[in-house]
């Protein structure tokens, strides 16, 4: 059986909002945006991920976020420290989900509070570990 992992869905009380603030945070575009109850997102064109990553779904649900997610994304940038500025800048803020000192990733929510985490930059030949 052959198969492409088509979307990752998340839940939301506010798909719209939220879809703004990832489409601004990842530098992706929003595609699905016809009906207010699901918002779709994908690569922009002609980057390296488009076509590659699957689409990102946010669909709207009556009942809003009680626990820590079961999914979240983990985002490599260049630079950390500019990029949890700049999505603080967004509306992202840090959160503490009991991850510890010392640890290399910083864990962040979005402004609906659906956690994520941004991790430190690899160095030059560094391959990402698993």
């Amino acid at each position: 059986m052959t198969f492409r992992l088509e979307n990752i869905s998340f839940d939301s009380t506010t798909p719209v909002e939220t879809s703004r603030f990832w489409a601004q945070a990842l530098g992706w575009q929003i595609i699905e945006d016809d009906d207010p109850d699901e918002i779709g997102l994908q690569p922009a064109a002609g980057s390296p991920e488009a076509g590659v990553l699957p689409d990102i779904l946010f669909l709207r649900v009556p009942e809003s976020k009680s626990v820590k997610n079961r999914l979240h994304l983990d985002l490599r940038p260049d630079d950390q420290a500019a990029e949890v500025a700049r999505l603080e800048a967004l509306g992202a803020r840090r959160v503490d989900i009991g991850q510890g000192a010392g640890v290399t990733w910083v864990v962040m929510a979005d402004p609906e509070g659906n956690e994520f985490c941004v991790l430190r930059a690899l160095a030059e030949g560094e391959q990402a570990e698993v």
